[in-house]
């Protein structure tokens, strides 16, 4: 495998990192009117430990990540090889303390992702993949560990749509448009297209007009390695590592199945960006 190294460095990084967000997510008091923006003492703890462990192995690469942190400012922020990282990813989740937030870490090679890691700490589920070798989920340790495929879902009539929380599930403009058979709610990209990737849902659509690499990276490619695809709400390729670590036009992750389908009804939202 040509990025070995690369996962392993991830898989680690990302333990260490589940440990301490473990530890002072039991210590934090819960903010239950936490904006989405929210960004904690862990979130800025957990990636300065992640950053150190990645230049410990590869001291010359480039870094991208959510927090503006020591190790993130004295670092090359664009580059042939370059991690893009999001310490607590559902920042909201962590905040109100429902569980529902992950490390995603992500390497990327000439603007194409080799290597992603989702960790959910709280659970210490792991889905990960790199390039070629599939997608794959277990429980920390990584003892006994399973292959993800994506659900074989042909129909959005019968289709299950993931999407963050919010007070008016049914009305979203994504709901409204796709009329799927169920709508199930989370916080966090990382966790939606984890769950993408193992076939618990069968497709995510961020409609935010911008966002950054470190929002959907690490998950972008197990939903791939899983067998589904991934695209802008146009249909376009997803690179990284661009101008200011910014993406916009979207984002559509299914089981591959029904994505032109999704893509079809989506246009009018797909037109506004």
């Amino acid at each position: 495998m040509p990025f070995e190294k690369e996962l392993e460095v991830a898989l680690a990084a990302a333990a260490v990192a589940g440990g301490l967000v473990r530890e002072l997510y039991q210590q934090f008091v819960a903010i239950p009117d936490a904006p989405a923006d929210i960004s904690t003492a862990a979130d800025r703890d957990a990636q300065e430990l992640i950053l150190r462990e990645i230049q410990r192995a590869f001291p010359g690469d480039a870094l991208c990540a959510e927090e503006p942190t020591a190790t993130l400012a004295a670092a090359p922020r664009a580059g042939p090889r370059l991690w893009i990282v999001d310490p607590i990813d559902g920042s909201r989740g962590f905040a109100v303390k429902n569980g529902e937030f992950c490390v995603m870490i992500a390497f990327v090679h000439e603007r194409r992702i080799e290597v992603g890691v989702v960790l959910e700490p709280t659970t210490e589920r792991l889905t990960f993949a790199a390039r070629g070798t599939g997608c794959w989920q277990c429980k920390r340790p990584c003892a006994d560990r399973k292959a993800c495929y994506v659900s074989a879902t042909a129909s959005l009539d019968t289709a299950v749509v993931v999407q963050s929380r919010s007070r008016t599930a049914l009305e979203s403009p994504v709901v409204k448009l796709l009329k799927p058979a169920r709508v199930v709610e989370t916080y966090s990209a990382g966790v939606k297209l984890a769950r993408v990737a193992t076939g618990e849902v069968d497709l995510y659509a961020n409609i935010y007009p911008a966002f950054h690499d470190w929002d959907i990276c690490a998950g972008h490619i197990l939903v791939e390695e899983a067998g589904g695809r991934v695209t802008t709400l146009t249909g376009a390729e997803i690179g990284y590592g661009g101008d200011g670590n910014k993406q916009r036009g979207g984002m559509l992750a299914s089981n591959g199945a029904i994505h032109q389908s999704t893509l079809s009804r989506l246009e009018s939202i797909a037109a506004t960006m």
